[in-house]
C-alpha cells in the first residue's frame, strides 16, 4: 500500500511544518542525479515551446507585470 498524507498523519501537522516538509521532499527530488524521462508528447511539447521562444525572443512579459497580475488576482 502506498503511504498517503492521511495514513502518515501529515494532514494533521501545522501548515508551517507541512510547508517545511514539502520543501525537504522537493530538495531530495532535485538532488537526484538520474534524469527525468520525458514521454514523447512531453518532449515534442517542450521542443515546440523552445522553438517558439527562439523565434520570438521579444515576446515576453516583464516580471513586474506578472507579479502585479498575480497579486491583483489574490485580492479578488
Amino acid at each position: 500500500m502506498t503511504p498517503t498524507m492521511k495514513s502518515l498523519g501529515i494532514d494533521q501537522l501545522p501548515r508551517d511544518i507541512r510547508l517545511t516538509l514539502v520543501q525537504e521532499i522537493w530538495d531530495t527530488i532535485a538532488a537526484e542525479t538520474n534524469p527525468v524521462t520525458l514521454g514523447e508528447k512531453q518532449r515534442s511539447d517542450l521542443e515546440r515551446r523552445l522553438a517558439e521562444d527562439d523565434a520570438n525572443p521579444d515576446a515576453v512579459v516583464p516580471w513586474e507585470e506578472v507579479k502585479a497580475k498575480a497579486l491583483a488576482r489574490l485580492q479578488r
